[in-house]
């Protein structure tokens, strides 16, 4: 399998395989796709350590670099879900949420490895792009929720 041109490389403490598995099982169009492991101890492992794991979430190509605690995460980046529907929007964010992750505002949770994830429902991107009034009423109803209610959002949209 060639490697993509431009990759999304996520560090984290140690965790990397178990991250990508999870994404993997939540998101289509995911999969864990390589894992390199140590060839030789070194100064924060040993022989046979998860160093690297190649996925993809949601078609995006990742490798999760397994680097110990000298860095993490913030909301600085995050991947931005595009959903459908309400039910779309719920499972994702349950998913994220149940397993250790946390809520925060605007449709925005992180996983319980700190990667923040926006879970955006195509009705708020709609009603954004509407410009003008509805925009502004969709954006104020938005600012109110952690997780996106739609049908609050459409009702903002129509006043």
């Amino acid at each position: 399998m060639a490697t993509a041109k431009n990759t999304v490389c996520i560090w984290y403490d140690k965790d990397a395989e178990a991250a990508a598995n999870f994404y993997a099982s939540v998101f289509p169009d995911s999969a864990v796709t390589g894992v390199d492991r140590a060839p030789g101890d070194y100064p924060m492992g040993k022989e046979g350590d998860v160093l690297v794991v190649s996925f993809t979430v949601a078609g995006i190509p990742c490798i999760g670099l397994n680097g110990g605690p000298a860095f993490t995460h913030s909301e600085a980046f995050s991947f931005q879900i595009a959903t459908d529907d309400q039910e779309e929007t719920d499972r994702y964010w349950n998913a994220i949420v149940g397993n250790g992750g946390k809520e925060s505002a605007c449709g925005w949770c992180k996983d319980r490895w700190g990667i923040n994830w926006q879970i955006t429902p195509r009705a708020l991107t709609d009603a954004l792009a509407a410009g003008g009034a509805e925009a502004k009423r969709a954006f104020e109803a938005m600012m109110e929720m952690s997780k996106i209610d739609i049908a609050a959002i459409e009702a903002a949209r129509r006043g």
